[in-house]
């Protein structure tokens, strides 16, 4: 029997109808394989329909009566669900091959634009051919056009024959591209540049100082478990570098990435000495070499710990990189220059909208909004673009930016809607439509949905502190302020809004030189907020002329403040309990309501 083409069009011989049918059967089974048992099904349908000769009809109507039970009537545009279940269905195929599949005889993939599944052989002797495209453990795709590369033998291998350790990145590049099977894309000239489509990032294997099995353990799962982690922050593209020879140094990795146009590159060091280990990370700029952040990680050794110790340490690598006000957004957006025009790229536009929300800048926020406006239009498949629109939305009706308030809620919610539908594990999307719905007043299906956007990346300060401002603001302080501390730990230089609940909690305490101290970090923002809870803990300590200086400055800032401040404060979604004793605290710093218009 001759397999159809679609199953073999990346194949280097024929593959037996047989052969793919054991493979389907190997990755159905799997518990790594973690589709639910209705994307099994769909793959189940999609490689057998294929096999049977028909894949030109596998359409998104026929799809949907057969696997998800639809009737005649099913319009596959106006209901998406066979489009996101296939790009959920890529993303697990992705999952799994790059862990327990990694060394299956065959990979089955799911081209994006198609259904019909291609299959071709996993080949280690030589990478896959060029129209072939692997991925990174969150699914996203890195895609490949390599050379033919020698035989690496693995680091068991190297071990078992006792060879010595090499202490240089090369050593271990050869078990972290074994051990994952991703190669950096080659191109003739650089590729895009952080401003046009997101940062490209290459994690280099970590080098090993000594020669222990606990050290080799180690170095070789960082690689993994930062990829993985580091993924599951939006925008990044995720290489690993195709070194091939021991005597690659790091400044020829750096070429290489150069090369590539990779934007980033993380490395890093394990050593062990008694009975402690040390794990160092930095990231450098690709091509000037220049290291821009470094942290060293000190723990005792513990064998039976070792890979807590590498996750903990993965995870904090990963959180300090990738976050929204983390390194590299933060660097990227420096570059960014004060003009707005139309034509900028549509990612550049997402990164001002990063920016804006730092501070929330009246004077960022027309120009932020209008180049997002155009992003969508312009790229209208555009997740991330569609997540802070709806983020735009929202603030021009929390912070009296438009007189329609409504209007303004109903546009962000169609925007996050539409993000989410384009893509539902995009987080960006998940903590807008969450928030969106915290003010409209829907305050349990927002927490739902947090915590949804936390179960998928759990290491983004950003996403726990949403939920903890959520929780706090709703009088649930007890499970809102642990959040919020634990994102400021992890957050190098944390917005002014992380505090804001932190402080409110302190003040109901009776803790007001600790509110104080808190508040005071908040006003890295320079908002109306802020500068109330200062002159709150101003008033309480007794410093009347600073809570003056405080109120004038509140007033500036948000004049709605000055005039009712209680109705600012339940208009984020502030218990009565809260609003009433923030206004109370503003009354004892001396604010005053104005006088009741005449006539």
């Amino acid at each position: 029997m001759v397999v159809p083409d679609a199953l073999t069009a990346v194949a280097d011989e024929p593959i037996r109808p047989a052969e793919i049918r054991e493979e389907l059967e190997r990755v159905l089974g799997s518990p790594e394989f973690r589709a639910s048992p209705r994307r099994k099904q769909m793959l189940r349908y999609l490689v057998g329909e294929v096999l049977a000769g028909r894949s030109a009809l596998l359409k998104g109507y026929a799809i949907g009566v057969a696997v998800f039970q639809r009737g005649e009537d099913f319009d596959a545009q106006a209901d998406p669900v066979v489009r996101l279940e296939a790009r959920r269905l890529r993303r697990d195929l992705d999952g799994y091959y790059v862990s327990e599949g990694r060394w299956n005889p065959l990979r089955i993939s799911i081209p994006k634009g198609n259904y019909a599944p291609v299959v071709y052989r996993n080949e280690q002797d030589s990478p896959a051919p060029e129209t072939a495209a692997t991925v990174s453990a969150a699914g996203r795709a890195i895609e490949e056009k390599p050379p033919a590369q020698p035989r690496l033998k693995t680091t068991r291998e190297k071990v078992s024959r006792g060879r010595r350790l090499v202490p240089a990145v090369a050593l271990l590049a050869l078990a972290g591209l074994v051990a994952t099977g991703m190669w950096m894309h080659r191109q003739k000239a650089p590729g895009p540049q952080p401003l046009a489509q997101g940062p490209s990032v290459t994690v280099l294997p970590f080098e090993v100082a000594g020669g222990t099995s606990e050290d080799l353990f180690l170095a070789a799962g960082m690689v993994d478990q930062i990829v993985t982690d580091l993924s599951r922050f939006p925008d990044f593209r995720i290489y690993l570098p195709a070194i091939g020879l021991q005597d690659h140094s790091l400044e020829e990795a750096l070429a290489e990435g150069s090369r590539g146009g990779v934007s980033y590159v993380v490395s890093g060091r394990v050593s062990s000495e008694a009975g402690k280990i040390r794990i160092s990370a930095r990231l450098q700029e690709v091509p000037s070499g220049l290291v821009i952040w470094a942290e060293n990680y000190d723990r005792p050794m513990a064998p039976e710990s070792l890979l807590a110790i590498q996750g903990e340490i993965a995870g904090s690598v990963s959180t300090a990189l990738g976050q929204p006000y983390g390194v590299i957004k933060s660097e990227i957006t420096k570059q960014l220059s004060e003009d707005f025009s139309p034509s900028m790229p549509s990612y550049e536009c997402v990164l001002r909208g990063y920016a804006y929300r730092r501070d929330f800048s009246r004077k960022l926020f027309g120009p932020t909004l209008a180049c997002l406006q155009s992003a969508v239009k312009r790229d209208p498949e555009y997740a991330d673009a569609w997540a802070m629109l709806g983020w735009l939305h929202l603030d021009a009706g929390r912070f009296d930016l438009t007189d329609d308030v409504g209007s303004a809620y109903d546009q962000a919610l169609d925007a996050a809607q539409r993000a989410v539908s384009l893509d539902g594990r995009n987080i960006l999307a998940l903590k807008a439509l969450a928030s969106i719905n915290h003010y409209l007043g829907n305050y349990a299906e927002g927490e739902r949905i947090q915590r949804q956007a936390l179960a998928l990346n759990p290491n983004d300060p950003d996403t726990l502190a949403q939920l903890g401002w959520r929780l706090a603001v709703r009088g649930n302080f007890e499970a809102g302020i642990p959040y919020l501390k634990h994102a400021i730990d992890r957050t190098i230089n944390p917005p002014g809004w992380y505090f804001h609940l932190v402080a409110i909690d302190q003040y109901l305490r009776g803790e007001y030189a600790e509110m104080l101290e808190t508040a005071r970090r908040s006003l890295n923002d320079e908002s109306g907020i802020a500068w109330s809870l200062v002159a709150i803990a101003d008033g309480k300590l007794g410093k009347r002329e600073a809570a003056r200086d405080a109120l004038e400055r509140m007033a500036s800032k948000t004049p709605a403040l000055a005039k009712d401040p209680g109705a600012v404060y339940r208009r984020h979604g502030a218990t009565d309990e809260i609003a009433d004793a923030l206004v109370d605290g503003l009354g004892q710093a001396g604010w005053t309501p104005p006088p009741a218009p005449k006539g």
